[in-house]
């Protein structure tokens, strides 16, 4: 079931790293067509596989089966994975989406549509894997309760980035620039998200417990032994909650919560029903084991982590992208679409290795420290060795099936009794998980030093640029004529500070294509704003350049160069009335607008050694 929350991010991923077409190449009909298409020819297959599977278990049960039925879901899983990236990547459905003002203004509101849509996909796979399900299990839920179990226990997953996210969306629709501001810097984004990322790891399991259907376990003889265990092992907690996981019928506990006031300890029905009361002590000791050893904060600065190797590696995945665009010679139009699938593939590729191999080491090395844990409370872990055999036995499945993050049973058992006859082992164990811990917490805090040097060092700048200018290098040499490849060199040349070579690219544009309005935009604020004494400030130059760029576009930016190439000519009135132009039409970043705009001003004043008239009415809009 864990598998399940990664098949939920990556579906996520997928649809966030993707940048909607403004207009898709299928007209809204035809690609709903072939969504209809595709989505019954899903059910279809899925319905077959399910069903031959089922067949085979009617004939008679054999070992493998249990392995079959979870081989298929992960396909069908993985399959559903891959058409849902189709209706994104080929049909472009997220583009008709966003062509609605709603969805345009509240983004989460389309991810959260298209979410419903993988969300569909997976309640395909669980409908029809259902009844293979109870010929292997025997669990006695009915079909409806079995999917409402996947679909409340894997959800939760979710509940960090659509709380983010909304949060996000209301930030953009408030009338502040600030805020705005800060929410799109990177230091902004990464403050933005461990903020939400320690509140939901606080809060966040008082929402889930509603969310799965807990209710607080009735008073009597179990509930009175869990308090005891916990009151002697010091561990507080909000409430003891009855988790009814897949009807109640499967035997597991767990706890979560960082703090005490926000903590849940879960049990379900059926390890109360079968379980001794010494073997449901043996249980609650594994969770407190997990408390006491601090596994849960521990996750949140894994999460953190994957956080700081995207962060560190964004900038080489986009520029890689860019550079894989260059050897396959993709055409211009569709160059966002492919740096988009390389960055997507990438990012869910990071993910899956850092979670599947990395979280997953961890995991089942924690539940290993957990179940070693019941020596802190009791002197024999024999009760809980009874409880793993009577999990085996109830759930149907092979003692030794593996899992990514658990050991399996059979090895869970194996570690306890060599613990039992040598307790060396605990002592080994606990000094393993320190060590794998130590090493990680090192690689984090190596990685998180390399991204701070490629976003605010200089580090950063030289290699882009270097990857940047060795990619236009050689399309240049291919494409001598195309004017966007020189605008492109140019603005990189300038970013740089390498005025002359931006000049010079400026100028190859301009004579392959005159009317090009970013370039006569570009130099005229090379002229403009360059220092006298690097040979380059040619304010009349500027001027003239700026003046058919403002012809061409009513951009505010271009706007705001022609206001700037007035004013370093001298013409303080005009550069004010063509400043207030460029407020007004401006869109975003007002307070940098607002600041020429007083700039230009205070020069006219000077001037004119009286106030401008109207002056400090303008107010930001």
């Amino acid at each position: 079931m864990f598998g399940n929350f990664l098949y939920f991010i990556v579906a996520l991923l997928i649809y966030t790293t993707y940048p909607p077409p403004a207009r898709p190449q299928l007209p809204f009909l035809e690609a709903f067509g072939f969504f209809t298409i595709i989505s019954l020819f899903f059910a279809a297959l899925t319905r077959i596989l399910f069903k031959r599977l089922e067949n085979r278990i009617s004939r008679g049960r054999r070992p493998d089966q249990e392995q079959a039925f979870e081989s298929l879901l992960i396909r069908q899983s993985i399959f559903a994975i891959g058409l849902f990236a189709v209706h994104i990547y080929g049909l472009e459905l997220s583009g008709h989406l966003h062509r609605f003002s709603l969805i345009s203004k509240m983004p989460t509101l389309g991810a959260v549509l298209f979410l419903a849509v993988f969300v569909g996909y997976l309640c395909i796979i669980w409908a029809f894997a259902y009844n293979a399900h109870e010929k292997l299990y025997h669990s006695g839920i009915g079909r409806i309760r079995y999917i409402k179990s996947h679909i409340s226990f894997s959800i939760p997953v979710l509940f960090p980035w659509l709380f983010l996210s909304i949060a996000a969306d209301l930030i953009q629709a408030l009338p502040f620039e600030g805020p705005r501001a800060f929410l799109d810097s990177t230091a902004g984004q990464i403050v933005y998200f461990l903020f939400f990322l320690f509140a939901i790891a606080i809060f966040g399991p008082a929402i889930i417990q509603y969310f799965w259907g807990c209710k607080p376990l009735a008073q009597g003889d179990a509930r009175a032994r869990i308090e005891e265990l916990c009151r002697s092992a010091r561990v507080s907690y909000r409430e003891i909650l009855q988790w009814p996981l897949f009807g109640g019928q499967t035997i597991t506990a767990g706890v979560m919560g960082l703090v005490s006031r926000f903590r849940y300890i879960l049990v379900t029905p059926a390890l109360l029903r079968y379980l001794t009361p010494v073997e449901i002590k043996a249980v609650i000791a594994h969770e407190i084991g997990h408390v006491k050893h601090r596994h849960l904060l521990f996750y949140l600065i894994f999460f953190a982590g994957y956080l700081v190797i995207s962060f560190a590696g964004l900038d080489f995945l986009i520029y890689g992208a860019v550079y894989l665009q260059v050897l396959a010679r993709w055409e211009a139009a569709g160059s966002d679409t492919f740096v988009s699938i390389i960055v997507s593939l990438a990012m869910i590729a990071t993910f899956f290795v850092y979670f599947r191999f990395g979280f997953g080491y961890f995991m089942r090395n924690f539940e290993r420290q957990a179940d070693i844990s019941v020596y802190r409370l009791m002197d024999t872990a024999l009760p809980l060795i009874s409880t793993f055999h009577k999990i085996a036995a109830s759930s149907g499945q092979a003692p030794d099936r593996p899992n990514w993050h658990h050991f399996s049973v059979s090895e869970r058992i194996s570690y306890l009794e060599k613990c039992e006859a040598d307790p060396g082992w605990i002592m080994r164990h606990h000094r393993k998980v320190k060590i794998s811990m130590a090493v990680y917490l090192l690689l984090i805090l190596a990685v998180a030093g390399v991204g701070y040097g490629m976003h605010f060092g200089g580090t950063g700048n030289v290699i882009s640029g270097k990857m940047a200018e060795q990619i236009l290098v050689r399309q240049l040499r291919e494409n001598p004529q195309n004017p966007k490849l020189h605008l492109m060199t140019a603005d990189l040349y300038f970013s740089r500070g390498n005025l002359k070579a931006a000049e010079s690219a400026y100028m190859q544009t301009l004579d392959l294509n005159p009317g090009n309005a970013q370039a006569l935009n570009n130099l005229a604020w090379l002229y403009a704003t360059s220092a006298s004494e690097t040979g380059f400030f040619k304010p009349e130059k500027a001027l003239e350049l700026a003046k058919k760029a403002a012809r061409l576009s009513p951009e505010p930016h271009v706007t705001d160069t022609l206001a700037e190439s007035f004013f370093v000519n001298g013409f303080y009135k005009e550069a004010a009335a063509t400043g207030r132009q460029a407020l007004s039409a401006a869109v975003s970043e007002k307070s940098y607008y607002q600041k020429q705009l007083e700039k230009f001003r205070s020069a006219l004043e000077k001037k004119l050694g009286t106030p401008e008239p109207g002056l400090g009415q303008d107010t930001l809009r």
